[in-house]
């Protein structure tokens, strides 16, 4: 495990920027063009963001991020 000490400015920025390629990924998985095994691959880095995302972020925030995704 390791450990980071951030301030707020620094918190939010990570929230923002975190926020920010969850988006992209989600508009990128509703795209019928992009093949299944690729989606897969999005579907994998979006759940590891949103861990980091549940660390830095409020629960309401969360909340709008949690995705129900089918393959």
């Amino acid at each position: 495990m390791i450990g980071m000490i951030v301030n707020e400015k620094e918190l939010r920025e990570l929230e923002y920027m975190i926020k920010k390629e969850m988006d992209e990924l989600i508009f990128d998985m509703e795209d019928t063009r992009i093949d299944v095994v690729v989606k897969r691959a999005m579907y994998n880095r979006y759940q590891t963001l949103f861990q980091l995302f549940r660390r830095v972020a409020t629960d309401q925030e969360v909340q709008k991020y949690i995705m129900n995704y089918k393959f």
